[in-house]
């Protein structure tokens, strides 16, 4: 049984997100998109606690958490950990799976005896990793941590900002319980398989879905393939691969933090070009934010290109609604985009089915050629897009009038820049 599933996702008491948020709205657009499975979201947070408890039934044999209509659900949150390593401020994020609300409620016990929990559904603490893997393992073995968006410079494990060069280096002894890794918007498998430190790791892809907008959700996905949907199935696939089919990936230069630059500026440069101006912002002299591409060049010990061996495959897709937007010359969050979003998903099962599965004859039966040709072209991997750097998303770009101007145009006389992609 193949199921795809999106298990980082947050709730309405997270910031940026929509205070409509429900179980049942996050039901209907997980149909919507085309996702099996849902991770609950920002369990620890007294107000949604309470909703999920009132909306979603608890079924002790499997773990699994059922709506009323029979949508599946596991609980999830994610933890900020902020904290002074070796004489460096670390911030990472981890995602966590819980096999139950009695192991919630433990959780939140412990959380709740080292700060607050009620001002965010992603609250902040002052722990390690080490120490909070070790804590959490002893309230139950079965609660799963997954070190969460891996390579985002501000708050992840390998983030140039405040990272790690190791996972050794921050989980210590308790390494032996990490069993996968979040590979982020703004990488993919293969840019991971040139670190040999994460072989032993599955990789596995989620949304997190910090959105006023629900369609966000399973903009990236991990595939399961199981016999029977159980937690304890899920989490015996994250640790041995087996039952883990693959993961659907957003290309990574649409990922906020691909590229380095510097938002304020308008600079969007390659790793190789930060290095031309050691890492500094050629208009306003500061430190360049370096993106995810800049720090696996830096930490990978296998060249570009590199395949590991029986690796889980994966697909790489831009969502409908951008390409749509895309396409109308529009942003997404508009009427144009939704009414020709709608006319195609009315002759398909989901979102997914109509980028992986629609067969270019009944695309064409239901929009027109252009966009018809675009999903099928998204579909084999032969979309451009511009780098995403420093928070701003990357650009699926369809014609050379989409390319954004960069300062850096202007600094340099003869800049190539982004018109190397045709």
């Amino acid at each position: 049984m193949k199921i795809i599933s999106d298990l980082h996702i947050h709730g309405p008491y997270s910031r940026a997100t929509s205070t409509h948020l429900s179980i049942p709205n996050l039901e209907k657009w997980a149909r919507i998109k085309g996702a099996d499975l849902l991770g609950t979201g920002d369990f620890t947070h007294p107000k949604w606690i309470e909703h999920l408890k009132l909306n979603l039934k608890e079924d002790s044999e499997t773990g699994i958490l059922k709506t009323k209509t029979g949508f599946p659900f596991v609980l999830q949150t994610e933890i900020s950990l902020i904290y002074t390593q070796d004489g460096k401020g670390r911030r990472v994020h981890v995602v966590l799976l819980a096999p139950s609300f009695e192991v919630v409620k433990q959780i939140t016990d412990y959380l709740k005896s080292k700060g607050r929990i009620d001002y965010d559904g992603r609250p902040i603490f002052k722990i390690s990793c080490i120490e909070f893997t070790e804590t959490l393992k002893k309230i139950s073995q079965d609660i799963e941590i997954i070190p969460a968006h891996i390579w985002t410079p501000w708050f992840a494990l390998f983030g140039s900002k405040s990272g790690f060069d190791s996972a050794k280096e921050a989980f210590g002894d308790q390494l032996k319980h990490i069993n996968a890794m979040e590979t982020g918007l703004s990488s993919d498998p293969a840019m991971n398989w040139r670190l040999s430190q994460l072989d032993r790791f599955q990789l596995v892809s989620f949304s997190d879905s910090h959105s006023f907008w629900p369609w966000r959700m399973a903009r990236e996905a991990t595939i399961f393939d199981l016999d029977k949907l159980t937690y304890k199935g899920i989490i015996s696939a994250l640790k041995t691969g087996q039952g883990l089919a693959g993961t659907i990936e957003v290309d990574p230069g649409y990922g906020r933090y691909h590229f380095d630059g510097h938002r304020k500026c308008n600079i969007n440069i390659s790793p190789q070009k930060s290095l031309k101006y050691k890492d500094i912002c050629p208009v306003c002299k500061k430190p360049l934010t370096l993106g995810v591409l800049h720090r696996i060049e830096e930490l990978a010990d296998r060249p570009e290109g590199f395949e590991l061996k029986d690796a889980k495959p994966f697909k790489k897709i831009i969502p409908l609604s951008e390409l749509l937007a895309g396409l109308l010359k529009t942003t997404m969050a508009t009427k144009k985009v939704w009414a020709e979003y709608n006319k195609i998903l009315k002759a398909f099962t989901s979102e997914y089915d109509v980028l992986l599965n629609a067969s270019p004859e009944a695309l064409k039966t239901v929009t027109n050629d252009k966009i018809a040709e675009t999903i099928l072209k998204n579909r084999a991997g032969n979309l451009k897009v511009v780098p995403g750097y420093d928070g701003v998303y990357g650009i699926p770009i369809f014609s050379k009038s989409d390319l954004p101007e960069q300062k850096i145009e202007k600094v340099e006389k003869k800049q190539k820049g982004l018109t190397d992609f045709f």
